[in-house]
């Protein structure tokens, strides 16, 4: 072979180490739900970069990675981008969805208003890249929505995970993403992330996740 291959190595788990693994992971993963109401409250931005970091070992089409994290701390952005977010949900909420989007929406209690982006302490806008430019023409990639869902899960679940709520916003559309962060054409917006500490007071949708019955098949 041509190409070089290393070991891979992975430490061996038994059944019963497996098996509390799982429960207590999903137990922790349970307990994650979107947020709308975060606290300002600051913190170390090193916690983002180990979630991004993380997100990165996702893997992807021909290990093209084709993924870009942008972290948003600036008031000033993050309010020009709650400014064309409001605009575009506006519009959606009141022309573009039809009334069965709307009664699905309803026991959420969501609306165009999108007050998180600014109280946030960050925001995380996910690019997907569909190519790149070099010095010898493009270099297409492979898989590009799969690969950046895979990695867009791996960091919402690295963020649960140290203790930070998050909310997966799609403002549609969301080009004002691209223009307001000065990304390159070739970095298309995939989703919009705030992130932060709860408010004391937050509070989420009395909703139900499905029994594992519902989602499991086994054959």
């Amino acid at each position: 072979m041509d190409h070089k291959f290393i070991k891979y190595e992975q430490k061996r788990l038994t059944e019963v180490e497996s098996l509390n693994k799982g429960k207590e992971f999903y137990e922790l993963m349970n307990k994650r739900r979107s947020i709308r109401f975060f606290s300002e409250e600051k913190f170390d931005i090193k916690l983002l970069e180990y979630a991004v970091k993380t997100a990165g070992t996702s893997p992807s089409g021909a290990n093209k990675q084709p993924w870009r994290f942008v972290v948003v701390e600036s008031p000033e952005i993050k309010k020009e981008i709650r400014i064309a977010a409001e605009k575009e949900e506006k519009e959606s909420y009141e022309k573009r969805m039809p009334q069965s989007w709307l009664n699905d929406l309803a026991p959420l209690g969501t609306d165009w208003h999108k007050e998180f982006l600014e109280t946030a302490p960050y925001l995380i806008v996910v690019f997907k890249i569909d190519f790149l430019q070099t010095d010898a023409g493009l270099k297409k990639h492979y898989y590009v929505n799969e690969s950046v869902g895979i990695a867009t899960g791996i960091l919402l679940t690295a963020l649960h995970n140290i203790g930070l709520s998050t909310l997966t916003h799609t403002p549609s559309p969301m080009n004002f993403l691209q223009k307001i962060l000065n990304r390159p054409a070739n970095e298309k917006p995939y989703l919009l992330i705030p992130v932060g500490y709860h408010a004391v007071d937050a509070v989420v949708p009395d909703i139900k996740r499905k029994k594992s019955e519902e989602i499991l098949t086994v054959v």
